[in-house]
């Protein structure tokens, strides 16, 4: 966590095997994201996911809410906490089932020590906005009906459902409701103009992510219902101030680096907390991989939460 605005690193071209095989596996790049092929990449995605689940003390319990699919993830000693994970997957609202859902929320889970609900909302482009949205306030519903309390819960969102975490505590806040305790944000989307300078300049080192990625996937989950710009769908434009604290993580080296750095920016500048964590080795999401950075990563949100919770005391 010593990256400074100030600290300008050369950047980074994908030469590890690791990350060339990320880019083949996890992006749909300027390949077609027509029917056959979304297919293909989300069977894809939810084939790899199952691998990548991490290992540790938890049980998780499937359910449903209607016809979605949800699960939750219980570590060890959590039966009667009265704290919660709301977690949602990312993808670029076109892609991510509930096997791929596991993988951060097993992580989540152990790292926080909170009962982490996970679930897979509907996808673009077959169901677009605000279809993603409904389900994820229909999981917030289910939390509160099960006895949590909105300050005991945490919203926590990688690269879309960072996105959506975001646009959920906006709009709780625009229409008068209680707002979640915490927004825990992993490589969030904030920005669905693909504009900031972060595209052009971590091109080049981006294992995951594309600009034509992004830009399909934004058409996708907007379709009809309006512009980029909106902040609906860009909260990095929307009303920041009164939120809860953020904590927000990112990877040096992926284009969306600017979609944290600017959200934090504006969130300080509202008079909010956001603790911004950037990775110098890392990418988008990397904290979702089965790698020694990312277990730091983890242990790091631990260690933030922790020292929150003693703050409080």
């Amino acid at each position: 966590m010593a990256w400074k605005k100030d600290n300008e690193q050369p950047v980074k071209k994908i030469k590890d095997p690791l990350l060339k095989a990320l880019k083949m596996v996890t992006s749909l790049s300027e390949r077609s994201m027509d029917e056959a092929s979304l297919k293909r990449h989300r069977a894809s995605m939810e084939r790899t996911a199952k691998l990548a689940v991490p290992r540790g003390n938890v049980e998780i319990h499937p359910f449903s809410i209607g016809e979605m699919a949800c699960e939750e993830i219980c570590p060890a000693g959590a039966e009667n906490d009265n704290h919660a994970v709301l977690y949602i997957h990312g993808g670029g609202y076109i892609t991510g089932g509930i096997s791929y859902a596991r993988v951060l929320g097993v992580k989540l889970a152990l790292a926080t020590g909170y009962r982490t609900y996970s679930f897979a909302y509907r996808l673009a482009p077959e169901k677009p906005y605000p279809a993603a949205l409904e389900d994820s306030e229909a999981l917030w519903k289910y939390l509160l009906d099960k006895g949590f309390l909105p300050q005991d819960i945490l919203i926590a969102g990688d690269s879309a459902g960072g996105n959506m975490a975001l646009c959920m505590a906006q709009k709780m806040k625009a229409e008068g409701m209680e707002l979640p305790g915490r927004l825990l944000l992993f490589s969030p989307w904030t920005d669905m103009t693909a504009t900031a300078p972060s595209y052009e300049i971590y091109e080049k080192s981006d294992p995951i992510l594309t600009k034509a990625y992004v830009e399909g996937a934004a058409k996708a989950y907007i379709a009809d219902a309006g512009e980029a710009d909106d902040a609906r769908f860009s909260p990095l434009f929307g009303d920041l101030s009164g939120l809860p604290p953020i904590f927000i993580m990112a990877g040096r080296n992926e284009i969306l680096l600017d979609d944290s750095v600017r959200l934090a920016d504006r969130i300080e500048e509202c008079g909010g907390q956001a603790a911004l964590d950037i990775e110098e080795e890392g990418w988008h999401v990397y904290a979702q991989m089965p790698i020694p950075i990312a277990a730091r990563a983890m242990k790091r949100l631990g260690e933030y939460l922790a020292a929150d919770a003693d703050q409080r005391q």
